[in-house]
């Protein structure tokens, strides 16, 4: 869903995107600092039970590691630095953000860990089958409910209003994600089968 709204904010994500590639800090180098909010979400997460509004902050650093994940793939379209070896440290640095995310929600030790794996073990199936479904000549993008972009919104702002209200609102966060990670990855797998069954039954090109 939020993909679509990207579409429609780009002339504003690309004219903030060419005021930072002024300054000479590559598309790569982006996708690290936001790696690194990730991680520090998840750090402060684990750390719950030691620094008071320890989920208001993983929050908002986890707000942070989205704007930066939006931010590095707008700068590489408009100083045409677009690589396959940006794509692939973009890709593999958003799977490891996601499993300390969730691990650092186990070690918070504030809701039942077996939920949180199974938000996590869904969250890279949706990944996974969109990678597979490339690798076969299938584009996923856009396929679905719950993407990356939504589950982190959710899991941020869940935070933030844990912290604020109750703790236990990040548990309905992690339902939702939950939720919203089945459905999409259901209809991913579903979306495949039935591109192969139309590339299948297409009569052969001369």
């Amino acid at each position: 869903m939020l993909n679509r709204i990207r579409k429609d904010i780009e002339p504003l994500t690309n004219s903030l995107a060419l005021r930072l590639a002024s300054t000479g800090i590559s598309p790569n180098t982006w996708t690290l600092i936001g790696f690194i909010c990730a991680l520090i979400a998840g750090i402060l997460y684990a750390l719950y039970a030691y620094i008071p509004y320890a989920y208001l902050y993983a929050g908002i650093a986890l707000l942070a590691s989205g704007f930066f994940d939006i931010v590095d793939g707008s700068v590489a379209r408009v100083t045409k630095k677009v690589s396959s070896i940006g794509a692939f440290l973009d890709s593999t640095l958003d799977r490891i953000s996601e499993v300390a995310l969730f691990i650092g929600i186990i070690a918070s030790n504030v809701m039942n860990p077996l939920l949180v794996a199974l938000a996590l073990s869904l969250s890279l199936l949706v990944s996974y089958s969109r990678a597979r479904a490339e690798g076969i000549g299938v584009n996923l993008q856009g396929i679905g409910i719950g993407e990356r972009a939504e589950r982190l919104i959710i899991l941020a702002v869940s935070s933030i209003l844990a912290s604020i209200i109750s703790i236990e609102l990040i548990q309905y966060g992690i339902v939702i994600i939950v939720i919203l990670a089945g459905i999409t990855f259901a209809h991913r797998v579903l979306s495949v089968f039935n591109a192969m069954a139309r590339r299948s039954s297409s009569p052969p090109q001369p």
